[in-house]
């Protein structure tokens, strides 16, 4: 992979070679082209139109804080999201860090090193400002919409802490020293202030959020007639003080977290992700 160069205002063009296959871009979306460029997740799934259009417009404010979002220039879900851990959207604390959010390459694109080549990228920006590495926020086991952790120890990140609920921590320092790196206190126990019922936090991260936290699982909860209260978290500061790591979606069940996983909201797979749940 060759370094990265400047094509013009905010967007970068990395490019690569692979073996037996043509030069392909990675592009970075701004201000200027987020109006004309996809985001990769829901680009044909028109009953979350809004929510979709609810991520652009999170973005809008967040590329503002050096919030950086990378794909490949193709239709395809290939990319990696992050920014100043300082301005993240996490519960936690790594000041001179950039914290990596989502973080996907799909179906077809894998194994073919676009991984490989958009985590570089995002070493290479955190090099260029001076950071001390990356931070990232995953599952001690496979959770959804969160990043493969087996495959981001092999990289060279390190755990720095997990807590109850099954999340971990990781880090990939350049100076060796996992220092000054924690979860926030607020995501300690495992639980959120509401003990009755489903309560979910979600916030505009996702296209998917918003549409299924208000309106699949407010039929979802009502079948069941259990009590139901939906949480969006609206600011940098409300996001770095949930209850949970993943401020994408978390849904608690009586006070207690239970997934990241967003077909829960539907009636057809409440009962499956919770049962295997216990």
């Amino acid at each position: 992979m060759t370094d990265p160069c400047h094509s013009g205002g905010y967007e970068w063009i990395i490019k690569f070679h692979l073996t037996g296959k043509s030069v392909e871009q990675f592009i970075d979306l701004n201000a200027e082209n987020l109006a004309s460029e996809h985001i990769c997740c829901a680009i044909s799934d028109k009953k979350c139109a809004d929510s979709y259009q609810a991520k652009k417009d999170w973005l809008k404010r967040v590329f503002v804080d050096g919030y950086v979002f990378r794909r490949l220039d193709a239709r395809a879900k290939v990319f990696i999201e992050y920014g100043p851990a300082e301005n993240a959207w996490v519960p936690i604390t790594a000041p001179n860090y950039l914290n990596v959010n989502c973080f996907w390459v799909s179906g077809k694109y894998k194994k073919n090193g676009y991984g490989k080549a958009l985590l570089q990228a995002a070493i290479t920006d955190a090099e260029t400002q001076g950071k001390k590495g990356l931070v990232t926020v995953v599952g001690t086991k496979k959770f959804h919409f969160m990043s493969d952790t087996k495959w981001l120890l092999r990289q060279g990140f390190k755990e720095v802490e997990h807590i109850s609920s099954g999340f971990s921590l990781l880090a990939l320092s350049f100076e060796g020293q996992l220092e000054n790196i924690s979860f926030n206190e607020c995501v300690r126990t495992g639980e959120c202030p509401d003990k009755e019922g489903i309560v979910v936090y979600y916030s505009n991260r996702c296209p998917f959020a918003e549409f299924h936290a208000k309106e699949s699982l407010v039929e979802t909860a009502a079948k069941r007639n259990l009590p139901l209260k939906v949480i969006k978290l609206r600011t940098m500061k409300e996001a770095q003080q949930a209850p949970s790591p993943a401020t994408i979606f978390s849904l608690f069940l009586d006070g207690k977290f239970k997934t990241t996983d967003l077909s829960v909201c539907m009636d057809s797979r409440y009962d499956k992700v919770m049962a295997k749940l216990g």
